[in-house]
C-alpha cells in the first residue's frame, strides 16, 4: 500500500508544484508585458512631446528668432504642459493666442498702450489675482508678467476658464473684451454691433492663426 501511495503523493506534489510554477510564470510574463507596454507608452508620449516642442520652436523662430534657446525651451515646456493640463486648450490655440496678443513679436516684455504685459498680455490687476491660483508669489508686475513661464501659466488658466464658460469664440471675446461684453454678444446670437471693434476683429485673427498652426507640417 505504501509503495502505491508514495509515488502518488510525489506525483501529486510535482503536479501542484508545476501548477504553482506555471502560475508564477504567467504572472511574471504579465508583469513583463505590462512593463513593456508602459515603456512603449512613455516612449510614445516622449516622442509626441519632442515633436510638439519642435513645432513650437519653429513658431517662435518665425516671429522672434532672437529669443535665447534656453528661453525657447522653457516656453515650449510650459506651453506643452498647459495644453495637457487644460483639455480645452491645445498647443496650437495657445501659440495662436500668444502670437496675436504679443503683436506677432513673441517678445516676453511686450507692453500694450493699455498696460497689458507679456506674451499673453495680462493686466497687472488680473495678473495679481491669477498669481494666487498658481502659487506664484506676487512681487511686481514687471518681474512676474515679463517672466514668460509665469505669464503663460496665468494666461492659459484664464483663457481656459473663459472658454469653459463661453465656448471658443465667446472665450476669445471675453479674453479680449471682458466677460460682460462676451455674455451680451452670445445672448444676442453673436449679432453685429455688440462687440467692440477690436474684439470683433480679434476673434477671426486668432482663429486664422489657430488654423494655420494646426495645418503646419513638422
Amino acid at each position: 500500500m505504501k509503495s502505491v501511495l508514495i509515488p502518488f503523493v510525489v506525483g501529486l506534489f510535482s503536479l501542484n508544484f508545476l501548477v504553482l510554477r506555471n502560475d508564477v510564470m504567467v504572472q511574471r510574463i504579465a508583469e513583463v508585458e505590462s512593463t513593456i507596454s508602459h515603456l512603449h507608452e512613455v516612449q510614445g508620449i516622449d516622442q509626441q512631446r519632442q515633436r510638439l516642442h519642435l513645432k513650437i520652436d519653429r513658431i517662435i523662430s518665425r516671429f522672434n528668432p532672437e529669443m535665447p534657446q534656453n528661453m525657447r525651451t522653457q516656453v515650449a515646456d510650459v506651453i506643452y504642459e498647459m495644453s495637457v493640463k487644460y483639455p480645452n486648450l491645445d498647443m496650437d490655440l495657445i501659440c495662436a493666442t500668444i502670437t496675436h496678443e504679443s503683436g506677432r513679436s513673441w517678445n516676453p516684455k511686450v507692453l500694450s498702450s493699455a498696460g497689458a504685459m507679456g506674451l499673453m498680455q495680462i493686466m497687472p490687476s488680473t495678473g495679481k489675482w491669477l498669481a494666487r491660483f498658481d502659487d506664484i508669489e506676487w512681487t511686481s508686475a514687471e518681474e512676474i508678467l515679463h517672466n514668460p513661464v509665469y505669464n503663460i501659466r496665468m494666461g492659459t488658466r484664464y483663457l481656459s476658464t473663459l472658454i469653459e464658460l463661453y465656448g471658443l469664440e465667446g472665450g476669445l471675446a471675453a479674453y479680449n473684451g471682458g466677460g460682460t461684453i462676451a455674455k451680451r454678444w452670445l445672448a444676442s446670437g453673436k449679432a453685429e454691433g455688440v462687440l467692440w471693434d477690436e474684439t470683433r476683429s480679434y476673434i477671426p485673427f486668432v482663429l486664422k492663426l489657430y488654423k494655420e498652426f494646426r495645418e503646419m507640417m513638422i
